[in-house]
């Protein structure tokens, strides 16, 4: 049933003498005024009485979610409906006689509250993802790029209810129009299709988290996980600069997560030291007393001559060519140096993986590789540590009758020259 005393105020004005057109034109005037003032009422009432309430009764609850959902104004926004509503009904019942123009500010309504609701909408996804923030999971998953997708998702559907209004045709037919373009969507969108699938891989392998300290040389990234996103990871390295990556490149590309490492607080040294192999030999009897002098060898240099005197006794060995039988080498006693030293050291842990190794020998000698784990994974202490042993190293290596291969430099020439 329309309302009509507004046509009958439009014929008290008229019959006051007012020319019909401008009582026409006052008859919208005074409509319009009364859907406002009744909008006015309806967001008075939601604001000032139904927020109000909810507010209190957010602020008695122990919960922190609604907290988070009232800080984010999700209700606020939510209360624009309020008005938008009241306008869109009452358009139809005081703009009866003029139903183009009624059609017309409905249809501006309706676009309205469809941005209304991608408003709440977007305002929901953030309280969502600040209440997610907030649990334990959340230090080991992002889920960030989900809310991105949402965003996208929820977007992509108003405006395609706003497209649908302003043509005048069904949502579902503009679906079925916009088949046609799927391939050029999905062109435009492939970095984000292509971000949305390797975040859903990384995530539920387990293969990165907020936190994480990834090494990628490709994109210089060597430091700390600091947000992932639906289309970039960015990475703080050491010098505190900034690394952005694709995220989609850490399922396509190789790159190194150190959290294991992290997790066990250790941090692996492997580093080697390369010998002129011209400096290798036997030891002879003056080289043994006087390695026996060093605290760490002298039980070892003791028990192994003795197993060696046995070996080449039982075996009848001539002793005088010295590649007969058994003996001790320069280099290997002083990898048993190596070992014993590194076994006494108290940041090394002699319970994970602990190897002093000979590698492949090259045209630059033979190298010897540490292979140990140091018990700080503290990026200061680890380096000092391992400054520590390796200066120790090169310095003790001229003890046991080696060198150092290195290239030779100016100084060599010179003094072959003289």
């Amino acid at each position: 049933m329309q309302v009509r005393f507004l046509y009958d105020i439009k014929e008290i004005l008229h019959g006051w003498g007012i020319e019909e057109s401008l009582a026409h034109i006052l008859n919208i005037a005074f409509s319009v005024l009364i859907i406002l003032l009744i909008a006015f009422i309806a967001d008075l009432v939601t604001k000032k009485i139904i927020l109000s309430s909810i507010a209190r009764i957010v602020k008695k609850t122990e919960n922190t979610w609604d907290d988070i959902i009232l800080e984010r104004k999700v209700f606020d926004k939510l209360s624009h409906f309020a008005p938008a509503l009241t306008i869109y009904y009452l358009i139809g019942y005081l703009f009866f006689d003029f139903p183009k123009v009624a059609s017309i500010i409905q249809d501006g309504v309706l676009i309205a509250m469809v941005i209304i609701g991608l408003m709440v909408i977007n305002s929901f996804l953030k309280a969502l993802h600040e209440i997610y923030l907030t649990l334990d999971i959340a230090k080991d998953r992002s889920i960030k790029g989900y809310i991105q997708v949402a965003h996208i998702l929820f977007y992509s559907i108003g405006l395609i209810l706003i497209l649908s209004i302003i043509i005048g045709k069904s949502p579902v037919t503009l679906l079925a129009g916009l088949g046609a373009m799927a391939a050029v969507l999905i062109l435009v969108f492939k970095d984000t299709i292509q971000g949305f699938m390797a975040s859903i891989q990384l995530s539920a392998n387990d293969m990165l988290k907020i936190g994480d300290w990834i090494t990628m040389p490709k994109y210089n990234a060597d430091g700390k996980v600091i947000e992932i996103t639906l289309n970039t990871v960015k990475v703080q390295n050491g010098d505190k600069t900034i690394s952005t990556i694709p995220t989609y490149s850490l399922v396509t590309d190789s790159f190194n997560n150190w959290r294991g490492m992290e997790e066990a607080g250790v941090r692996r040294i492997k580093r080697y030291v390369n010998i002129d192999m011209r400096s290798v030999k036997f030891c002879t009897p003056e080289m043994l007393e006087k390695f026996k002098k060093i605290k760490l060898l002298k039980i070892y240099i003791e028990e192994r001559q003795k197993e060696i005197n046995t070996f080449n006794s039982e075996n009848s060995v001539d002793e005088t060519i010295a590649i007969n039988g058994r003996r001790m080498t320069n280099l290997g006693v002083f990898r048993k140096y190596l070992e014993v030293y590194l076994k006494h050291h108290p940041l090394i842990h002699q319970e994970l993986t602990f190897i002093i190794r000979h590698l492949q020998p090259t045209e630059v000698g033979i190298p010897i590789e540490i292979l140990v784990f140091c018990k700080d994974n503290q990026l200061d202490v680890y380096e000092n540590v391992q400054a520590d042993i390796f200066d120790h190293i090169l310095a003790a290596i001229p003890e046991f009758d080696l060198r150092v291969f290195q290239n030779p430099s100016g100084e060599d020439f010179k003094k072959l020259v003289n």
